[in-house]
């Protein structure tokens, strides 16, 4: 029998450190310190792992260069590139 390991390569600590920008590794670090604590009960432990992999998605996306800007502008509602579904789906229903 091989052992296998806990976590996949993009969910260690160190590396989501290493792709986060600075000025989220407190936030990360904080709740990976809480996860890490709430995982000595073993019911808990699935939640270090949750935490691991979600601040891994958040690495990447974060450190996009576009991101602020994409981030700006969802919570405005809308983007430069906004397209209408028409446009894109010719068989979208339409409003008469």
């Amino acid at each position: 029998m091989t052992a296998q390991p806990l976590q996949g390569p993009g969910d260690d600590p160190a590396e989501i450190l290493r792709v986060l920008p600075a000025k989220w590794h407190e936030q990360f670090l904080s709740e990976y310190h809480q996860a890490l604590d709430a995982a000595h009960e073993v019911w808990r432990f699935r939640q270090l792992r949750d935490v691991l992999h979600l601040w891994q998605l958040r690495a990447v996306a974060y450190s996009n260069p576009d991101f602020d800007k994409a981030a700006a502008a969802a919570r405005q509602g809308c983007d430069s590139e906004f397209v209408p579904a028409d446009q894109v789906l010719p068989d979208w229903p339409t409003r008469s």
